[in-house]
Formats: C-alpha cells, structure tokens, sequence
C-alpha cells in the first residue's frame, strides 16, 4: 500500500528536510513519529528538499507500508508523536505508480520579505528582511528575465545535484503591502539555492546597485560569481506541489495554492 501525506512545518529548528548524520531533519522526526504509529521503520520520499530555515506550508510525500491503519490514524496518529512545528495535513492513498517526487509537474515557493529599517522581532525566523527602502518596479521589471525555459547556472549552488541546470520558471510575481513583500515563484523544478540566489539579485536591482537588465546579463552569463549573494533563508516558504488531478490528491484543504 502507498500512502501520500500533505506536510507543514517551521524549518527554523531543523538542518533542512534531508536525513543527515547527527543533524536534526524534518524527514527524520517525520519518518520516527509514522513507525511509531505503524509499529515498524516506514522511510519516506518527498517532492523536494528544503534547506536549513526553510518552511513548507504544503510539503507532499509518500510511503509504502504493508500496514492496515485507517487514513485518520496517518494524520492524527502521526500528528501526536511529532514535535509541534511539523504537522501532517492531509493522508491519501495512491497506487504504487504516484511518487512524490517524479509525478510533481511544478513546485511553488513563496518569499516573504520585511523592508524596513529595523530587523522584525516577533517573525525573525519566519520572514525575511531588508533595511534599505527597494524599488518594487524595477525588481518587477528584472524578474521578466527570467521568465520561462533557461539555463539557471548562474543561481545554482555549487553542491546541486540537479542533472541540469534547465529550468523553466512559470511564475515570478512580486506584491507589496506596505513594508511587506510577498515574491511568488512557480516553476517545474528548482536547482539547490534558486530561489535564494534570485531574491538576492533581485534585491540588488531593488536598492539601485544595477539596472534591471542586469538579471538578464548574469543569467545569460551561466556563472554564479558575477550573480548576487545567497539571500537568507528565514522568509522562504515551499508552498505548494502541482501534480495531475487523477490522483486526487486533497491538496490545499488546510494551506494556500498556487
């Protein structure tokens, strides 16, 4: 039996999604917390892996298990042995041709940035922030760049372990209300770092350092040392997976969609 799960989570606490040696993961406190409630190891695979500090509002993975538990018990069950900032969603089961990863046609993630003077306080791990004021046009205007298929080289991490850097970006969108900046990406894949290493360009664009048209130049360039610094993780969000109605996945009951 396979089994998809919906999953929220701060990452502020943990060393990104990914097991890891010695380290905390949001996979290994999810994994521990499923075989406790199917009194057997249960391993998982997810639709992406987010970094240190990153938070998902609708991470989708699945499992197989040979165990019989009703789909409350996945959800409830699992919910009471997790720590407090993972919860599971939703449960479904699939068939054994879904997986979480391959059978994702787009990912989208969502950048929320403070712009103001003084650092925030009360979300300091859940947002990002910028003390200089930033022109919202002219990073509107250099996100057009890098619209649709293209060859993200230069805002991959050195360590991605993507087997190409083509990508094709559906959506970059920029929204502003009042000192808060909502950046909204969607594309068929991410390379390790993207979406970080385009908030730090855009950001540059934003506090006059460059043009617009300079996005255009270091993405045709393909080389990551004339693009902009990784931007801080606190204020990005996996926000939702898009995959193809037939598997009737519950998606967006309790998060945002895309």
């Amino acid at each position: 039996m396979r089994i998809a799960l919906g999953v929220e989570y701060d990452g502020s606490g943990y060393n990104g999604w990914q097991s890891q040696p010695d380290m905390p993961s949001v996979q290994d406190a999810l994994q521990l917390a499923l075989s406790g409630v199917a009194n057997t190891p249960i391993s998982i695979a997810a639709a992406g892996r987010t970094d240190t500090g990153v938070h998902a509002l609708e991470q989708v993975v699945h499992f197989d298990t040979a165990v019989k538990r009703p789909l409350s018990a996945w959800v409830r069950g699992t919910n009471a042995l997790l720590p407090k900032d993972i919860a599971v969603l939703w449960a479904h089961e699939v068939t054994e041709e879904f997986h979480a990863r391959f059978s994702a046609q787009a990912r989208s993630y969502q950048y929320v940035l403070i712009n103001r003077p003084s650092r925030s306080a009360v979300h300091h791990d859940k947002v990002g922030w910028f003390h200089l004021p930033l022109n919202i046009d002219a990073m509107r205007e250099a996100a057009q760049y890098l619209l649709g298929e293209h060859d993200f080289s230069a805002f991959r991490a050195a360590e991605c372990q993507a087997k190409t850097p083509i990508k094709t970006l559906l959506q970059l969108d920029i929204q502003q209300n009042g000192e808060t900046i909502l950046i909204n990406l969607k594309a068929n894949a991410f390379l390790h770092h993207m979406v970080r290493n385009i908030m730090g360009c855009l950001i540059y664009v934003g506090k006059g350092k460059y043009p617009p048209g300079w996005v255009g130049e270091v993405l045709r360039g393909k080389n990551r040392k004339f693009a902009a610094p990784t931007f801080m993780a606190n204020g990005l969000y996996l926000r939702h997976i898009t995959y193809d109605a037939k598997w009737g996945l519950p998606q967006g009951t309790m998060s945002a969609r895309s």
